[in-house]
């Protein structure tokens, strides 16, 4: 077998990748790096104009607070202000050193400092971090002091992160799950975050981006080559089952049912029902604070009233709506349109019953209850028999106002009853059942999240699973046109690569042509 450079040159590489490769393979003028200017006698050199330095530990008085700078000038604003002449300190060490003002030399603190060189850090870069007191003056004036410093900047919202992107320390999803963890209310997105920032997700995309990446490879290939015999057989053949493959695996990963979507941003739970069925009171017990106006008047909420809150470590957005009925008044008019259009939304949706309305017969309660859901759902929802239970909790509310006797009744004939969701009777007045009804609440949501440590690592943003909607159906161009037009087929495969690399944020043309070369010997 004769490699490429084998055959001086008599086999041209038509395809565009070729071209795209050269053209980024030119070599890049880097600016020289020339002295400017001087701190404290420390030289400063031109390139340190690209340094950075913000408040990274979050604003507010505190004990300790975190300054970070990242780039060239690293090293000079560390001298500077702590009155290293000559050695830096050992990286990833800290060490006591008083603080001072780079032109005056006023003590502004006393703290630990840590030097990071590059590559080794965060960014990539020099890097340092001033742990000082966590005092508005204190922060101030070191913040101060560092802009002094030539070369030093104050960083731009999401620099540094953005640094170590660029530098190959995180790839885009990592840096999201990074911005999630951050962002987390909850143990459980906490979990997700830390399971996206680790990588797994990336690496999930990054094999599927290979693969794609080995699939075209091999079909530019044998549209260059193939009319001159130089191909092996069967390499289309292996395409067509890398690419069903494929398919097969990303259609698993698109039919979450938005389990990680639902975790980072939160389940969408609405309390809805009939007027005065307790839907606010329901609402301020969960949140334990007057967070909607309770009153006997039918039609008292209007509007709907939001809370976020904590179940079990999984988030959730809280909202009770106006009562569902019939009305001449155009504002509570407006006020169940919109209950209304919640429900539609919804991933969850509690149905309160005053209990007090409910049929005296036992045997009409059931029937009763089914036609209070279909008044609940929306009209292209409505289930013939069956109402989904990852959907509707019902809660039979104001039990504290039932007999006793009418109470166990009504749980005979309750737990006989199918085709209902679950059902939990709770009284809001006297907190009567809420501990079931909450397990139950919970129980709903996690199925809703699922468990983020669980299985294969889910989708988590909106443009992950449009992008990877957009892959499959450029894979299904390939197959569609595979027999028609070769050049159509490679093109669907191309847009496939290019909607996974929108993902990780990284796609080359010069990679495809490693695989091109790697994978078998063009020649042969």
């Amino acid at each position: 077998m004769k490699c490429l450079e084998c055959q001086n040159h008599t086999i041209m590489l038509r395809s565009v990748f070729w071209r795209a490769a050269v053209h980024n393979l030119r070599p890049r003028r880097t600016p020289a790096c020339r002295l400017v200017s001087t701190c404290g006698g420390v030289p400063v050199a031109l390139a340190d104009a690209e340094s950075i330095f913000a408040l990274s530990s979050g604003h507010g008085r505190c004990g300790v607070a975190v300054v970070r700078a990242s780039g060239p000038a690293s090293a000079t604003a560390l001298r500077c202000m702590t009155g290293l002449r000559c050695n830096l300190p050992p990286p990833r060490k800290a060490l006591l050193r008083s603080i001072t003002d780079p032109r005056s030399k006023e003590v502004l603190d006393r703290g630990l400092v840590l030097w990071f060189p590059a590559p080794h850090s965060f960014t990539g870069e020099d890097s340092v971090e001033f742990h000082i007191h966590g005092g508005p003056a204190v922060i101030t004036a070191v913040l101060h002091a560092l802009g002094s410093v030539p070369g030093m900047r104050p960083a731009e919202a999401g620099e540094f992160t953005r640094r170590a992107f660029q530098a190959g320390k995180l790839g885009l999803t990592e840096v999201e799950g990074l911005g999630d963890l951050i962002h987390a209310e909850t143990e459980a997105q906490r979990r997700q975050a830390l399971r996206q920032m680790s990588g797994e997700l990336g690496r999930l995309y990054r094999d599927w981006t290979h693969k794609v990446k080995r699939c075209l490879a091999h079909v530019e290939a044998f549209i260059d080559f193939s009319e001159d015999e130089l191909i092996e057989d069967g390499v289309l053949d292996k395409v067509d089952k890398w690419v069903r493959d494929l398919q097969a695996e990303m259609e698993r990963h698109l039919q979450d049912e938005r389990r990680g979507e639902r975790l980072r941003s939160g389940v969408q739970v609405v309390i809805a029902g009939a007027t005065n069925a307790g839907k606010s009171s329901l609402l301020n017990t969960l949140c334990q604070r007057p967070a909607a106006i309770v009153s006997p008047i039918a039609g008292t909420t209007r509007d709907v009233v939001e809370t976020a809150l904590d179940i079990g470590g999984f988030p959730v957005l809280l909202s009770d709506t106006a009562g569902l009925r019939e009305s001449l008044d155009l504002v509570e008019r407006e006020g169940v349109r919109r209950a209304r259009q919640r429900v539609e939304q919804a991933d969850l949706t509690l149905v309160v019953v005053d209990c007090t309305h409910l049929p005296s017969d036992a045997k009409q309660i059931a029937t009763f209850l089914q036609g209070h859901l279909s008044s609940v759902l929306p009209a292209q929802e409505q289930p013939e028999t069956v109402f989904p239970e990852d959907r509707f909790l019902l809660v039979l509310n104001k039990t504290d106002l039932l007999p006793e006797g009418k109470r166990l009744k009504l749980d005979s004939e309750l737990s006989s009853v199918s085709g209902l969701p679950p059902v939990c009777q709770i009284s809001c007045n006297t907190n009567e059942g809420l501990e079931d009804f909450l397990a139950a609440l919970h129980n709903s949501v996690k199925t809703l999240c699922g468990n983020p440590l669980s299985c294969a690592p889910t989708l988590t943003q909106a443009r992950h699973r449009a992008h990877l909607q957009q892959c499959f159906a450029a894979l299904a161009q390939y197959q569609r046109y595979r027999d028609i037009d070769l050049a159509l087929a490679a093109e669907g495969v191309r847009l496939a690569l290019v909607s996974l690399g929108r993902i990780t944020g990284r796609v080359g043309a010069e990679e495809i042509l490693d695989i091109i070369f790697k994978d078998f010997c063009i020649g042969k």
